[in-house]
């Protein structure tokens, strides 16, 4: 039996996060949900809040300014008690319960040491080889971040992704990439209003990314989670369209 604590690191997210929420709470095998507002300027905490009275395994931590994701998921870890962590990006449209259970089952069954999801709207390229090697969302034990939270702390905003997958490589972990065919994360420019903001925010995040490990030794780290990828466990049917923007 595993024991799961939901980390949701969350920036200015006050149209979608709810929806998300409503998904994770109540999920029979999550024990613990950690929202963690980055100092946002929205309502984004507010609505986390909102929640909490009827679901008081929710915690809201609220940054007191923004820090970047890495940050925000430190400090969720740290708050966190469960034996894994289940990572969630707080904009995610159409995710459903059966979409968590898939990401969750290969490492509660021991079929897989970690798990990474594949969204519907992924870049063409990771669809086709099968691998989003920086999606936000994962499943892993808790002792492999709990023990590098000095390392996450002085990480670039952005290098979260890329330093865990360096952590699986040296460790040999095995990786289970689950298809989410029914969930979007909506692309920068559009949550930002205009073209120019999206494209910089992008900017802004590779420059994380080839802070963290340069430029060379992403296509590594792709071919080597690749090797180490499991068979590919049961995936969730895609869910009926609703409304994208909830608001």
């Amino acid at each position: 039996m595993i024991q799961i604590s939901c980390i949701i690191p969350a920036y200015n997210e006050a149209p979608r996060i709810g929806a998300v929420l409503k998904t994770v709470l109540g999920h029979p095998q999550i024990a613990q949900v950690i929202v963690v507002d980055d100092g946002s300027s929205d309502d984004t905490a507010r609505i986390a809040q909102d929640h909490q009275g009827a679901h008081p395994h929710l915690q809201v931590i609220r940054q007191p300014q923004n820090g970047g994701k890495t940050a925000a998921v430190a400090a969720g870890i740290a708050a966190s008690s469960g034996s894994h962590l289940l990572l969630l990006d707080s904009d995610l449209l159409g995710l459903s319960p059966a979409d968590l259970g898939a990401l969750i089952a290969p490492v509660a069954r021991g079929e897989a040491d970690v798990s990474i999801s594949l969204r519907r709207n992924a870049p063409r390229i990771w669809r086709l080889i099968g691998l989003d090697y920086i999606s936000g969302e994962r499943v892993l034990e808790r002792a492999a971040l709990a023990s590098q939270l000095d390392q996450l702390n002085a990480l670039p905003r952005f290098g979260l992704e890329v330093f865990m997958n360096r952590l699986w490589i040296a460790r040999s972990t095995r990786i289970a990439v689950v298809a989410w065919p029914g969930v979007d994360s909506p692309m920068k420019h559009t949550k930002l209003g205009n073209w120019r903001q999206g494209l910089t925010a992008d900017a802004k995040m590779m420059r994380d990314i080839f802070r963290t490990i340069p430029p060379q030794h992403a296509l590594r780290q792709i071919l080597a989670m690749r090797r180490l990828r499991v068979a590919d466990p049961p995936q969730p049917e895609p869910q009926p369209q609703t409304e994208r923007n909830p608001r």
